[in-house]
């Protein structure tokens, strides 16, 4: 079935429909993984926006549930160059067609997703339409341009709904490994998937939900913390309520300018508890702090992001997924500028000077380094259990 792609200035790709048939609309993006495509699709962060890949062929290695970031794709629509007619993968549970058309999620492939690349670095990001419902281009034209993306709060789609503890049985925060050694180990479950053991549990932790990916509580609990999940909306009298060691700020869609709610609760906690922020969760510390954020002309979405750690020169290959950044010179003095990205110097990393809060503009829980950013999580780790012993 024949698929249109509508750009809101008028420009139109054609090519062949898989997953769900339909009409989607929102922003379009495109992410310059070579892989992930799972991680992608179901990454809160994307709600609200038409992913495109630049890889040229996708859905070789299937899907599988261990993978996912959340328990449904985010994405609005997904366009892809080429689908891969082969799922070779051991762990796959469906093919990517199969996965999008059961969650409604519209799909395009046959798209020549790098002229597509091209011109979004070019004009800036833009609402988009995909369609199967029509192949007058001018229809599709003015669907994409009667799209909401800017000014909606998309976290309060994505949020958690109340309150919950995250992994009380120690199983979903579980490493996956390969497994050594004949035998069947009595740590597997019933598709051969194995698993490390987790530390014991040595802090506590009040998680505010933007829109959090899995990894990154997985990669909480893993450096010791009992996580509690909480509303985007909880108060910082809410919060602090709860006597938990330390706060943590989540990932999250859309622009951060919207969530005023968040500002003040995160100005609220400043001091009060130790806290650490990625992404949506940096902007918003940067809001709390005083600062100002910005749109990006096309965002930084991808596994290949170079990022300098302005404090020890070391250079970090990052994975990102935003398109706000941190106005540098809203910043107060009071603020460190810490990490910057190489690729055009915006803001990846700050700290507060007087007190235990700092944020970084990318994914320390994502592996493409594999592990250039993971430390992030044990220096948190490190600074809750030095805020206690300090009473």
């Amino acid at each position: 079935m024949t698929v249109l792609l509508a750009l809101e200035d008028g420009r139109v790709f054609r090519g062949e429909s898989f997953g769900a048939e339909g009409t989607a609309t929102g922003e379009i993006c495109f992410n310059t993984s070579m892989s992930g495509y799972q991680e992608i699709l179901t990454d809160p962060s994307y709600r609200g926006q038409i992913v495109a890949m630049t890889f040229p062929e996708i859905g070789n290695y299937g899907v599988n549930g261990l993978d996912v970031e959340s328990d449904a794709p985010q994405v609005r629509g997904f366009v892809i160059e080429e689908l891969s007619p082969v799922v070779s993968n051991w762990r796959a549970e469906m093919d990517l067609g199969t996965y999008l058309k059961k969650h409604g999620v519209p799909g395009i492939q046959g798209v020549d997703t790098r002229a597509l690349t091209r011109h979004l670095r070019t004009r800036g990001a833009m609402r988009a339409c995909i369609t199967t419902e029509t192949t007058e281009e001018s229809k599709a034209v003015e669907m994409a341009r009667g799209a909401s993306y800017a000014g909606v709060d998309f976290v309060s789609e994505v949020t958690s709904t109340s309150s919950h503890e995250w992994d009380t049985q120690n199983r979903l925060s579980r490493e996956w490994v390969i497994r050594s050694g004949a035998g069947e180990p009595d740590d597997a479950d019933e598709k051969g998937n194995t698993f490390s053991d987790l530390p014991p549990t040595t802090h506590t932790l009040a998680a505010l939900d933007f829109g959090m990916k899995n990894n990154i509580l997985r990669s909480l609990r893993r450096n010791g913390f009992q996580v509690t999940v909480l509303p985007a909306t909880t108060t910082a009298e809410e919060v602090l309520a709860l006597g938990t060691d330390g706060v943590f700020l989540s990932n999250g869609p859309g622009d951060p300018e919207t969530l005023a709610y968040a500002r003040e609760t995160v100005r609220g906690l400043i001091g009060k508890k130790p806290l650490f922020g990625i992404c949506l969760g940096h902007q918003i510390l940067a809001l709390a702090l005083g600062g100002r954020t910005f749109k990006l002309k096309f965002g930084h979405r991808g596994a290949n992001q170079p990022v300098k750690d302005l404090r020890t020169g070391r250079i970090a290959i990052t994975s990102q997924n935003h398109g706000y950044a941190v106005d540098p010179d809203s910043l107060p003095p009071g603020v460190e500028i810490t990490h910057v990205n190489l690729n055009d110097g915006t803001v990846a990393g700050l700290r507060h000077r007087e007190h235990s809060a700092f944020s970084v503009q990318y994914h320390p829980e994502a592996s493409p380094g594999p592990h250039d950013a993971d430390y992030f999580f044990s220096e948190f780790a490190k600074e809750v259990a030095a805020s206690k012993a300090r009473g």
